[in-house]
């Protein structure tokens, strides 16, 4: 399904797209139950995928450089807002918590798609949603491929990142029960010229990838065999005490290595750069969490602010990560940037909380805060200590920016204060509610804007 709307932004000829979660058909009450991931209490499965029921995968394209003229008299652009549709089933998505890395500047974009196989009752929650079996997607020049599974079609696989090169890395079931937790084994796997390849694990039952850079290195988390009862993948996400210990892992040339930890026993990694950085979180010897930054064999503590957790959420390729951490209490969470061994408290509106989503090349921070009272958060841009509150769409209450390009374009979500309502692009110091720019016909409702890459 193609449509056609226009909206602000600069003309390119290679494509330019932002990446946006639909529901179907447009129901404010259902979709005001649709809570984002990242504004549930952090450290509240923290790795746990969320479902593909309610929320389709769509692109809004750069179709045409002509510019038309509205009564403001700004220049906007058309569009087309593709739906990218499902493999049978009735939804699908990217990940909310890696929108920006589910798009390239190829205007090539990954995630997964909910086929019509009832899901078997030992699928794995981490790789599959419900009611039935994803697959992981890729879609370039209005083709949707099927990237499959490392087994059968009833094993569900999600794409979680993709690079310039258009090589994914995301995770596979690989139809091995795990007999500690009675559920199919899962694999980190990297998609590479229309094959599937196992990156294994560290000696236990479980692997996940979770991004990949251009030169091929994927970072994400694997089990070895060592017992662990406060295990990261088993006690986190399934509750069990009886797992083995979760580690962080950079993967390349065929070599799975072991990143280390912080003092405890488990580290999970999430992103990765283009200088072969990483950044994840760890134990600490006291069983806290901290966000870490790895580069060259060494893990470095990125620190915290008093509290029991904390989570990067974006890596750049100048070394910044961002994030959220707690704060002494842990009863509130704020924004942190942290670059060249400063750590920075981003802050608040004035209220109690806030999350640091993405950071552009630029250092361009992006995310929400409350406002007095805790009642109310909008998105924010930061930079260079400078805090911007970009508002949000007219009749939303709140907003959540997710991502920004190195144009200083900013997308996320607006509406309720617990849920996502209207996806919505702020550029040129105004905020446009995208569903404005969709034929008033769509059965489409623009709910999440998850990503933009640098042509808009």
């Amino acid at each position: 399904m193609q449509r056609e709307g226009t909206w602000s932004g600069s003309p390119e000829s290679r494509p330019a797209h932002i990446v946006v979660q639909a529901a179907a058909p447009r129901n404010d009450e259902r979709m005001a139950r649709v809570r984002p991931t990242a504004e549930r209490a952090e450290g509240e499965e923290i790795m746990k995928h969320g479902t593909l029921t309610s929320i389709t995968a769509i692109t809004l394209f750069a179709a045409l450089a002509i510019p038309v003229r509205l009564v403001a008299q700004e220049q906007h652009t058309h569009y087309r807002l593709i739906d990218l549709g499902t493999f049978g089933g009735p939804g699908s998505g990217v990940n909310l918590d890696k929108g920006s890395g589910a798009s390239n500047n190829r205007g090539m974009a990954v995630g997964a798609e909910q086929t019509s196989i009832p899901i078997p009752p030992n699928s794995n929650e981490y790789s599959c949603g419900a009611p039935f079996v994803n697959h992981a997607f890729e879609w370039q020049n209005s083709v949707v491929t099927d990237l499959g599974t490392l087994s059968a079609a009833d094993n569900c696989s999600n794409a979680e990142w993709i690079n310039e090169r258009g090589e994914s890395a995301g995770v596979s079931e690989n139809d091995e029960i795990d007999p500690l937790l009675d559920v199919t084994e899962i694999r980190a796997v990297l998609w590479k010229d229309g094959q599937i390849k196992d990156l294994g694990t560290l000696g236990g039952n479980h692997s996940a990838a979770s991004s990949i850079n251009n030169r091929g290195q994927v970072a994400g988390f694997a089990l070895n065999a060592i017992p662990d009862p406060f295990s990261f993948f088993d006690l986190f996400i399934f509750g069990s005490s009886a797992g083995t210990q979760t580690r962080a892992f950079r993967w390349q040339n065929g070599a799975m290595q072991d990143l280390g930890t912080l003092g405890g026993p488990d580290a999970a990694a999430f992103l990765l750069n283009e200088r072969g950085q990483v950044a994840g979180f760890s134990y600490t010897s006291s069983l806290t969490i901290d966000p870490f930054l790895w580069e060259n064999g060494t893990m470095l503590d990125l620190g915290n602010f008093g509290g029991a957790f904390g989570q990067p959420n974006a890596l750049n390729n100048r070394g910044q990560v961002v994030g959220v951490m707690n704060l002494a209490g842990d009863q509130a969470q704020h924004p942190f940037s942290w670059r060249r061994g400063i750590l920075t408290d981003i802050g608040t509106f004035g209220g109690s909380s806030g999350v640091a989503q993405w950071v552009s090349e630029s250092g361009q921070v992006v995310g929400s805060a409350d406002h007095p009272g805790n009642e109310v958060h909008t998105a924010f841009s930061w930079k260079d200590g400078v805090m911007t509150d970009l508002g949000t769409v007219e009749g939303d209450i709140c907003s959540t920016a997710y991502g920004n390009n190195s144009k200083g374009q900013i997308v996320g979500t607006a509406g309720v204060c617990l849920g996502g309502m209207d996806a919505f692009l702020w550029e040129n110091g105004s905020i446009v509610n995208l569903n404005d720019m969709v034929p008033s016909n769509s059965i489409l409702h623009l709910v999440f804007a998850t990503a933009i890459n640098d042509r808009g």
